[in-house]
């Protein structure tokens, strides 16, 4: 029999005592669910944690961590076994503000949206130093997206779905009942069977550049129902003193802004350097400094994302093409070559058989005509019905993948 003391190293937190969470690792807080998910299945989740160097009560404290790069093999093999192909999206329909820590506090006691989601975005590194949260506001409608920054990473598209349900939730909660989003997009393949994604109650939509909500852009002035000026001086306070444990260097932090610059065909070196707040000499020298160039950072950037759809989505090397804003697909397949030392295509045929075994059964990507229809709430919330055509009712923007909003 263990011993009390035994049982209490398995709650011990596994984190630095000053906040940090360490690069590759990933707070265990919207995970928590994991082993009750499974048992719910019948599943004894001992046996299958222990093949990830995991206990049961490793999931009883959101402050422990585990390698960020097992979180899609671990939603893998829960859904294996427990013929559950949904499973990260169970997972994190559970997940709430609070299961992020400081910085869902932080969140949740924003004045309004718009600064919720934009400090989330600049302080989600205290999280989960693997994603970046990407927010855009256009005329009419906001998009709130999730992006790997690591290029690899197995079943990541368990990983985006458990996003997206984390994001819902986040959002709803911020806005309440009334909130709908417009859309979801996801960067990976149709799933064989859609009826679990009924839980997001909007168009749609796969194999796009991003995973993202988008949604009217009025909302981002609302004011959240927790809105707390107290707290959230104390929680910005706090994130501030844990911020400055770790200490990102400019080559981190300009890792973290591509993605979303990339996406929107604005990755010039003045651009970057406006939103760091310094001259472009000024950039340029310190990148020097750091024994890189602007010009190596995107190619990077462009790299993983490249690798990420070619694995995780159906997209043509075309699209794939104008999503990171080349001019034709000629000067992409150049640019992969040089990096891979292959073209896209021969790139993604050796990689096609694991990438996509999770979507490609037979007649996975036919929908019944009305198959998943929901009542259309009102215009005024910015949302609309699921339907098998995935009709856009976003106005189109340039160089968007072909069919995307």
């Amino acid at each position: 029999m263990r011993s009390a003391t035994e049982r209490q190293e398995d709650l011990v937190p596994r984190s630095s005592p000053d906040g940090v969470i360490a690069e590759g690792m990933v707070r265990i807080g919207p995970y928590m669910s994991v082993p009750a998910v499974l048992g719910e299945r019948g599943i004894d989740p001992a046996p299958l944690l222990a093949e990830f160097g995991l206990k049961p009560a490793h999931f009883l404290h959101p402050d422990n961590t585990f390698p960020f790069r097992e979180a899609g093999r671990l939603f893998a093999r829960c859904a294996e076994v427990a013929d559950c192909p949904h499973f990260a999206l169970l997972v994190g329909q559970r997940a709430s503000f609070s299961s992020l820590g400081i910085v869902g506090f932080l969140m949740g006691s924003a004045p309004d949206v718009r600064t919720a989601l934009q400090e989330m975005s600049g302080h989600f590194r205290a999280h989960n130093p693997n994603v970046a949260i990407t927010v855009v506001e256009e005329e009419s409608f906001a998009v709130f997206g999730f992006k790997i920054l690591q290029s690899g990473v197995e079943s990541s598209a368990h990983i985006l779905d458990f996003a997206m349900a984390i994001g819902l939730n986040i959002m709803q909660a911020m806005c309440g009942p009334d909130w709908h989003p417009i859309e979801m997009r996801f960067a990976h393949a149709r799933p064989p069977d859609l009826g679990p994604y009924r839980f997001f109650g909007s168009v749609l939509r796969f194999d796009e550049g991003e995973s993202a909500l988008v949604f009217a852009q009025q909302w981002m002035d609302s004011r959240p129902r927790g809105t707390d000026p107290l707290l959230h001086m104390m929680m910005a306070r706090r994130i501030g003193d844990i911020e400055v444990n770790y200490s990102e260097d400019l080559v981190g932090q300009i890792r973290r802004m591509l993605p979303a610059l990339l996406l929107q065909h604005t990755t010039s070196l003045a651009t970057l350097a406006k939103r760091l707040g310094l001259g472009v000499r000024t950039l340029n020298r310190r990148l020097a400094a750091e024994g890189t160039t602007f010009v190596q950072l995107r190619e990077e950037a462009s790299n993983v994302t490249a690798r990420q759809l070619l694995e995780s989505t159906r997209m043509q090397a075309s699209e794939i093409a104008s999503v990171l804003g080349y001019a034709n697909l000629s000067a992409f397949t150049r640019a992969f070559r040089r990096w891979e030392g292959v073209t896209p295509t021969q790139w993604r045929a050796s990689k096609r058989p694991r990438s996509l075994k999770r979507f490609d059964a037979k007649g996975s990507t036919r929908i019944r005509q009305g198959q998943l229809q929901r009542k259309k709430p009102a215009a005024s919330n910015g949302s609309a019905k699921i339907s098998g055509a995935v009709k856009p009712i976003v106005k189109k923007r340039a160089a968007r993948p072909k069919g995307a909003a």
